[in-house]
């Protein structure tokens, strides 16, 4: 496996971890922390998304 695809992997994991810390969070927190920590992960996973898209259009090797 290359390097581009293990980074792409450990970016996926991130993304499944703050998902189902967001989920879990959203459950046992009151609502307005729930959302605002719903809120920043969902901006996190955004960010990673990209960060995925960027590397699979401009990562060489």
């Amino acid at each position: 496996m290359n390097r581009k695809q293990k980074i792409i992997r450990v970016l996926y994991i991130l993304i499944g971890v703050i998902v189902a810390a967001a989920i879990y969070l959203y459950f046992t927190l009151p609502p307005w922390k729930a959302m605002f920590l719903a809120g920043s992960g969902a901006i996190l996973i955004l960010n990673l998304v990209f960060a995925i898209f960027f590397i699979k259009r401009n990562f060489k090797g």
